[in-house]
């Protein structure tokens, strides 16, 4: 029978190591998780039962299903609403943003051009700045265009990412120079080898760029809260906070089942696609 090698006795972890750090990652799994829980408890609660139960456990009596169809219907249906439209401004921010930080990082990783180390001072620098800082500026750049209360003025800014455009330039720095020179020598074009040869090669740090930014868009609060007016263009996130704005009426319940369900798109996208962009990680750390 064949044995596993053994770590040598030097560079093996102790079992003083292995308890602490175990102990570590179980702290942060309970840090992490527990406002999941908290969460899913509070969910399935009526109003009444909200407030009289104790927060971290079931009440005898389970609404959930009672809590999401009044989501799905208040305010006129709103609420499928802001999930598309969330879907929508995600999405198309993943889509294009993928592409152009892909892109970015290609040229800056594989071209010599005027400018270069300018450029690369300019996306390191981006990596620093707040982008609440920019929402303000942005806003004035969209008002000029006629693009305030437009979902382009949502999409547009989240396309670009220096953080997107940084992992883009390490992952490219992986692609073999030679299998670039074997395709020109071929005779084909600088498009298609972007489109047909590194894109492929570069798929783990495509689908790992582009959780990046869907989940950022999907987050994002300020930007739309500066944006957008109109009650139909709003995403989830600042539709939630317009209801528990509301003075009239208690809309806790629905806000928590709501809050729920808007992040259940996230953590499926996550789960499903958790062995591209576990590889694109290790890809990406194993270059920087």
């Amino acid at each position: 029978m064949s044995r596993s090698p053994a770590h040598p006795r030097s560079v093996a972890p102790s079992t003083l190591s292995r308890v602490t750090v175990n102990a570590g990652l179980l702290l942060a799994c309970a840090y992490f998780l527990f406002p999941i829980w908290w969460l899913v408890v509070a969910s399935t609660k009526s109003r009444g039962d909200l407030y009289t139960t104790p927060s971290l456990w079931f009440s005898d009596d389970i609404a959930a299903l009672d809590n999401l169809r009044r989501v799905m219907e208040y305010d006129g249906g709103n609420y499928l609403r802001w999930i598309g439209n969330s879907l929508l401004y995600s999405g198309t921010a993943a889509v294009i943003g993928v592409l152009v930080s892909m892109a970015a990082g290609y040229a800056l990783a594989k071209f010599d051009f005027a400018g270069k180390s300018l450029v690369m001072v300019t996306i390191l620098g981006g990596l620093l700045l707040p982008s609440a800082l920019l929402t303000i500026p942005l806003y004035f750049f969209f008002d000029s265009v006629g693009l305030v209360n437009n979902p382009l003025a949502v999409i547009i800014p989240s396309c670009a990412s220096p953080f997107g455009v940084f992992l883009g330039l390490i992952f490219a720095e992986t692609v073999p120079d030679e299998v670039i020179e074997a395709a020109r020598i071929d005779g084909a074009g600088e498009f298609r080898i972007f489109f047909t040869i590194v894109l492929r090669m570069l798929a783990p740090g495509m689908v790992t760029i582009a959780l990046f930014l869907f989940v950022g868009t999907w987050n994002n609060f300020l930007l739309p809260l500066v944006m957008l007016r109109d009650k139909e263009l709003l995403p989830v996130t600042l539709g939630l906070q317009t209801w528990q704005g509301y003075k009239a009426v208690d809309l806790t319940d629905l806000v928590l089942i709501g809050s729920l369900v808007a992040v259940l798109p996230v953590i499926v996208l996550f789960l499903t696609l958790q062995r591209f962009w576990q590889s694109g990680l290790t890809a990406g750390a194993v270059k920087g």
